[in-house]
């Protein structure tokens, strides 16, 4: 029988650091601190210390971080947020949350981000914002959109949700816009051991809000200053990504090596092609993402052989059930067509070579079967 090989390994991931792990479920066990507490607070502090942020504020999620982040930055009810159709659900449900409408604009068919020059064609007189996202690990063109958004007095923030540890020439990502939401999802590179987020932010009265909004709208116990949420990242979520994050800087360096594995070892198949990273692009890479012909064959024949490869994603935005209204098929061509050919490759921190080998040759074998 053929080994399974998963899309991600987290307990390959998790098992050296098992012990430490362990001790910090036992010391938020003995404080009995679960909400709030020093913990978030140490890890606040920490995660701006890697990121070079002012202001960091844990909450409960990507999406709640999304959702927060846009709140308190004064986006509502009549304004209009530009975002891509090529990402998950939850960058156009924060925007929908708030009150405001998702206003697409087509990615760049090399990179699958968002195209400036799409964006500044859908600015409009109600748009108040660009929500760009640093899509599969990659950083957006931070200069151009941010060029865009000066041009037309309006605020750039980043769904940076797959991105920890990735830079825009030079420049952390997190740290090239208004403000950026974060998450810890167990399987993104620096993930819990189940749901966190966080809103990064050099702006103190967006940290203040979000503050506000993730608990009740409490200024001090009892005292509510405005109508909030309950979207408090737990001290043990947060006790856990401390511990990960000191491992981050080395999962991130194992990640770009696979990374290069794979780049060369594909480079033999005319068939299969990796995106484009920019020159500029400190690549996260918290997928991998190929592009390749047939692709819900090569991805069924991959899972026959006993590979977990998976689709990120194959559904736009825009032909989501819930979107009537943001645009019809054929309204962002480019979307369409890499949700019809992208496909994630089996890929976590110290993958061994072996077994990029083996989707390698998998997938030569399979895409020497596809007719051209």
């Amino acid at each position: 029988m053929t080994t399974t090989l998963p899309l991600t390994d987290l307990h390959a991931l998790h098992e050296p650091m098992r012990v430490d792990l362990e001790r910090a479920f036992s010391r938020v066990l003995r404080d009995s601190q679960f909400t709030n507490g020093p913990d978030v607070d140490a890890f606040e502090d920490e995660l701006g210390a890697f990121l070079s942020a002012p202001y960091v504020v844990g909450v409960a999620s990507g999406t709640a971080a999304l959702t927060l982040m846009l709140t308190a930055a004064g986006i509502g009810r009549g304004d209009e947020v530009i975002l891509p159709p090529n990402t998950f659900f939850a960058t156009a449900e924060a925007v929908v949350a708030t009150g405001a409408r998702p206003v697409l604009a087509d990615v760049d068919p090399e990179t699958a981000l968002l195209d400036p020059d799409a964006v500044a064609a859908a600015v409009g007189p109600r748009t108040a914002a660009i929500l760009a996202v640093h899509l599969y690990g990659q950083p957006v063109d931070a200069d151009r959109l941010g060029a865009v958004a000066r041009r037309h007095n309006i605020l750039l923030f980043e769904d940076a949700c797959q991105a920890l540890g990735g830079h825009w020439a030079g420049r952390p990502v997190g740290t090239l816009g208004h403000a950026a939401a974060f998450s810890f999802y167990p399987s993104k590179n620096l993930g819990a051991l189940g749901d966190g987020g966080a809103v990064v932010t050099d702006d103190p009265e967006i940290a203040r809000v979000v503050r506000l909004l993730r608990s009740h709208g409490e200024v001090i116990r009892h005292q509510h200053e405005c109508w909030g949420t309950c979207e408090r990242l737990d001290a043990l979520q947060a006790a856990f990504l401390r511990v990960k994050l000191e491992h981050l800087a080395e999962h991130q360096r194992q990640r770009c090596t696979t990374a290069r594995l794979y780049r060369e070892r594909l480079a033999s198949l005319d068939r299969v092609r990796g995106l484009r990273t920019s020159p500029d692009a400190g690549h996260a890479h918290h997928l991998f993402v190929v592009t390749a012909p047939d692709r819900d064959h090569v991805l069924d024949e991959l899972h026959r052989e006993g590979i977990e490869a998976a689709v990120h994603y194959p559904r736009p935005i825009h032909l989501q059930p819930a979107a009537h209204g943001l645009g019809a098929l054929g309204r962002f061509p480019v979307a369409e067509q890499l949700a019809r050919t992208v496909l994630s490759l089996p890929f976590w921190p110290g993958m061994p070579e072996a077994l990029v080998d083996r989707v390698v040759a998998a997938l030569a074998g399979v895409t020497g079967r596809v007719a051209a």
